[in-house]
């Protein structure tokens, strides 16, 4: 019945299209990413003045919420394309499939690294991932080794080497690639430098006695096994707990979702020389007489240390085509070429002037070919 359902609101999307074009839908819908919404625009720009087709219409919805609206089904009504800065969730693919979304082209973009910084009219910041997830998770391990609600209140309670500034640090909200890409990489990677944690996150589904011994330690209710076997239908690796606890934000006012405007955030901090910001490089190199990038682990986050993968915070970016709306909406594809082309992410392309770090040559053409024959994501 689930099944004949979805094939009766697929047949329904899709003749929706002839509806669209006699209300004349000649533009592709774009939406996603606010971290490659600056990217995308620049394309769509070029791509409306150097051809017959409209600009593209782009809106920036975070990751997440693109993804959502792009899965949601076939048709005018639904958009064309969606930005990702991370790559899209198994879960997401499932929902597109069960949706009738079922030819989904995956065209890798570049890379991009997640800056932690701050006004130029401060100090510039040293962290290790470390001190991040100290100074942002919601709990940390107390003098016992039991995790306790985060009690640091300054920077400097954090690591004393680090000033005695307050913590408050302006970033993206759950709904935003970048958000999950500094969960991953920041705070999982900062939480994995200590040690019942990290021990935790090693542990396989089988080793059910020293998950649990190991959560005890950390002093976690012994629910939250319970309720994890409950949500998958199986028993939990180790990583699936640490994983609830190392993404786990202060609620308390130290972290604050400033919404999907990376330009935003770097406003507020120009206004709070004593804020934080994380957003996009691309959104510190087209600020950098305004704000700075802080050095993490060593490293400060520019072209080089992003493009070698050195600077410990850096991530893929993606763009996601309806192969259904090929055709259809005219443009689309059409638009992907102009996006992947060497003029625009060659070593030397115009989106590279504008912060991208770019792929190799081999990737690159690996990244054409797929766009020139609509070749279809498998998960």
């Amino acid at each position: 019945m689930k099944n004949h359902m979805a094939a009766v609101a697929v047949i329904t999307a899709l003749g929706a299209f002839g509806s669209a074009q006699a209300a004349n839908r000649d533009i592709v819908s774009i939406v996603g990413s606010s971290t490659v919404y600056p990217f995308a625009t620049v394309v769509a720009e070029r791509f409306g003045r150097s051809t017959d087709f409209k600009s593209p219409k782009i809106e920036s919805t975070g990751t997440g919420g693109g993804l959502k609206l792009f899965c949601r089904g076939v048709g005018a009504g639904t958009p064309d394309i969606t930005n990702a800065s991370r790559r899209i969730k198994k879960s997401e693919y499932d929902d597109c499939q069960e949706n009738g979304v079922t030819e989904v082209v995956e065209v890798l973009v570049g890379y991009d690294g997640i800056a932690i910084a701050n006004s130029r009219q401060a100090p510039a910041l040293t962290l290790s991932l470390k001190d991040i997830y100290l100074a942002l998770a919601k709990d940390i391990p107390g003098p016992d080794g039991k995790l306790i609600p985060n009690p640091n209140s300054t920077w400097k309670d954090v690591n004393p080497a680090l000033p005695a500034t307050k913590i408050e640090v302006l970033g993206p909200p759950p709904t935003s690639g970048t958000r999950d890409a500094f969960a991953e990489l920041a705070m999982a990677g900062g939480a994995e430098q200590l040690p019942d944690l990290k021990a935790l996150a090693e542990l396989g589904a089988d080793q059910v006695d020293e998950i649990k011994a190991t959560m005890a330690r950390l002093g976690l209710p012994e629910g939250l096994y319970a309720a994890l076997v409950e949500k998958s239908g199986g028993a939990p690796k180790g990583s699936d707990i640490f994983v609830t606890v190392a993404y786990a934000m202060r609620e308390d006012g130290a972290y604050i979702e400033a919404g999907e405007n990376d330009n935003l955030i770097v406003q507020k901090l120009e206004a709070n020389p004593d804020a934080v910001g994380v957003f996009g490089y691309s959104f510190l190199e087209e600020n950098g007489d305004k704000v700075q990038g802080a050095v993490v682990d060593g490293v400060a986050p520019d072209f080089d240390t992003i493009a070698s993968g050195d600077y410990p915070v850096s991530r893929p970016l993606y763009f996601y085509m309806k192969g259904a709306h090929v055709g259809k909406i005219p443009g689309i594809q059409e638009y992907a070429v102009e996006f992947t082309s060497n003029k625009a992410m060659g070593e030397d392309g115009y989106l590279t002037e504008r912060g991208l770090i770019p792929l190799s040559d081999e990737a690159l053409k690996q990244v054409q070919a797929d766009v020139k024959n609509m070749t279809p994501l498998k998960m």
